[in-house]
């Protein structure tokens, strides 16, 4: 009975003693993981910043939805490497115990966030060419009645294809968004291939020369809109008088 009794004992210790050493390493790798996480986020929002981030966001439509946010496009990406290094901390303190259903849940995860930083930069990318696009338009067409429209459906189609391709990048309903990609790139080939091509056969000849002639007259309203506003200009630029004669 006492040896029994001792034999408890003495295997309640050893595993005290076996699982001290690994108690003290999962702390100790969750305190240096959180310290490095807030470092990361530091020095990644500080980047962005420097880089011009958040000025690259602000000429797409993706200003309008962080208005009501808390943060803001570098805060964004600042706080996903936040929390990518945390999970890697979890991953690693996790793993001590050896193989368990949440390492594995975590590694997952942890595979994902790659995927998910590369479609901020798509959409990103995508947002600062829809507002260089739509600013080129409209100084160009904003004395038409039509320019600014033509801008706005512009920059919307570049953004939608934008975001249409960083959902298919991190796998979120991409029998849904793949064929649309494929669909609208498709279609804008064939317009382009059918309508400028062949000029859409017969029944769009027609429409073709009065969209010519249309053009030339636009044309010649937006050399006119530039010259007055040539004009204007050197009107407004005040003239230096001229020196005085020497006695």
């Amino acid at each position: 009975m006492r040896d029994n009794v001792g034999d408890a004992v003495g295997d309640t210790l050893r595993s005290i003693l076996l699982f001290l050493p690994k108690a003290v390493a999962f702390v100790a790798i969750l305190v240096a993981g959180w310290l490095v996480a807030k470092a990361v986020l530091k020095l990644v929002d500080r980047l962005l910043e420097r880089v011009g981030f958040d000025r690259a966001v602000e000429r797409g439509g993706i200003r309008r939805a962080l208005a009501r946010s808390r943060y803001d496009a570098s805060d964004i990406v600042a706080k996903l490497a936040y929390y990518g290094v945390l999970l890697l901390t979890l991953y690693l303190a996790f793993g001590i115990w050896g193989p368990n259903p949440i390492s594995d849940l975590i590694a997952g995860v942890i595979a994902w966030l790659p995927r998910a930083f590369v479609a901020i930069i798509i959409v990103v990318v995508a947002a600062a060419i829809a507002g260089a696009v739509k600013d080129i338009i409209s100084g160009a067409l904003g004395g038409l009645s039509y320019g600014r429209l033509l801008a706005t459906i512009a920059s919307a189609f570049i953004l939608g294809l934008g975001i249409i391709a960083a959902l298919n990048q991190i796998g979120v309903a991409t029998a849904v968004t793949t064929p649309v990609l494929i669909a609208v790139l498709a279609t804008v080939g064939g317009i382009l291939v059918v309508g400028v091509g062949g000029g859409l056969i017969r029944p769009m000849q027609k429409r073709w020369e009065s969209w010519l002639s249309r053009a030339e007259l636009e044309s010649r309203s937006i050399a006119e809109h530039a010259r007055a506003y040539s004009a204007t200009r050197r009107d407004s630029t005040p003239r230096t008088a001229d020196p005085a004669p020497a006695d």
